[in-house]
């Protein structure tokens, strides 16, 4: 449970991780649950017609994947979603959202490599870099992960340069930490403390007022039973932190 919190935390504080489909809206009426399903249907029908000839429509490929996420048919929105990333290949929530549907239905390599397009295009996407992590580390792939997250924070330097869409300074910093956060929970989840310790100093170094990197060393002070340091940092980290985050971390000190 604390390696789930800590990893919420590097998502939900990153100012990209707030993942909002702006084609996806879902209805505010709420008719009889029979009639919406035929309504829904209907229309999936009309732009599935519309796609027979007109393969590339964007609006209509749009429509059938908010269809099908409302209906709750997922494995249905992978194929409007293949193509809506090959339409669209800078638009990288669709292509984080096929790589989720596809490690959810089975197509664990099909995910990986929808990652990688996505991080070909934003080598700092955080949602993408950290789905590609945990994907590798339930392969037992965890140096290669960890080697991943190290060459993107090597090269995080010259990403400011390259074509990296709405990336920019202030931004790019903001997702560095994030990486850092995820390298170091990946190095705490393999047992290797002192080395996660080492990544969480470098990141307080670098923001006094992050609680995440203070939490981060705390939990793993924990886990080598040095209570009393421990102690001491999930204070801190209590003190940093925004309100709705406390009570939780003062339930983990314990």
């Amino acid at each position: 449970m604390r390696a789930i919190f800590l990893n919420f935390l590097i998502l939900s504080l990153s100012s990209l991780a707030t993942f909002q489909m702006n084609f996806y809206t879902v209805a505010t009426a709420s008719p009889d649950p029979v009639t919406q399903q035929t309504n829904l249907e209907e229309q999936a029908r009309g732009y599935e017609l519309i796609l027979q000839q007109e393969p590339n429509n964007q609006t209509a490929l749009a429509g059938l994947l908010n269809i099908r996420l409302r209906q709750g048919r997922f494995e249905a929105t992978i194929t409007p979603l293949e193509k809506l990333v090959e339409l669209n290949p800078n638009r990288v929530e669709y292509g984080i959202l096929l790589a989720q549907m596809r490690q959810q239905f089975g197509n664990v390599e099909g995910s990986v490599q929808a990652y990688r397009d996505v991080l070909a295009i934003r080598p700092l996407e955080i949602r993408a870099l950290s789905g590609l992590i945990y994907l590798m580390v339930q392969q037992n792939r965890s140096g290669e992960a960890i080697s991943l997250l190290q060459d993107t924070l090597q090269n995080a330097g010259t990403l400011d340069t390259q074509n990296t869409g709405t990336l920019n300074t202030c931004q790019s910093r903001t997702d560095i930490i994030a990486v850092q956060m995820l390298l170091g929970s990946i190095h705490a989840k393999q047992g290797q403390f002192n080395e996660a310790i080492a990544v969480y100093n470098q990141v307080i170094e670098s923001d006094r007022q992050d609680f995440r990197p203070v939490l981060g060393k705390a939990l793993v002070l924990q886990q080598q039973e040095r209570i009393k340091e421990a102690k001491a940092l999930f204070a801190v980290a209590a003190s940093l932190a925004p309100e709705q985050f406390r009570d939780q971390i003062n339930q983990l000190s314990r």
